[in-house]
């Protein structure tokens, strides 16, 4: 099966964003792998938010995942940056 193009997946990205902007996030495509994994990143309001995997779960990836049957998962390449709260 082969991976859509990064045009194709900017696309269905562009459908999603009206919704994340209403909130002052954003979501910004990082990288398109091979083994089906779409890389992003969430940005202003939906970066750190509590509700970020939600979004990118039941939003990003079901919407891309419904299009393109190849992409088997969508990560938030924030999520591996450790997060620090001042203290």
């Amino acid at each position: 099966m082969t991976m859509p193009t990064w045009e194709e997946v900017e696309k269905v990205l562009d459908e999603i964003r009206p919704a994340l902007r209403f909130d002052g996030g954003d979501v910004e495509l990082v990288d398109i792998k091979e083994d089906g994994t779409v890389l992003v990143r969430m940005v202003g309001a939906c970066s750190g938010c509590g509700m970020s995997v939600l979004t990118l779960k039941a939003g990003i990836e079901r919407a891309l995942k419904n299009k393109f049957p190849s992409i088997k998962e969508v990560k938030d390449v924030n999520m591996d940056i450790p997060m620090t709260f001042g203290f």
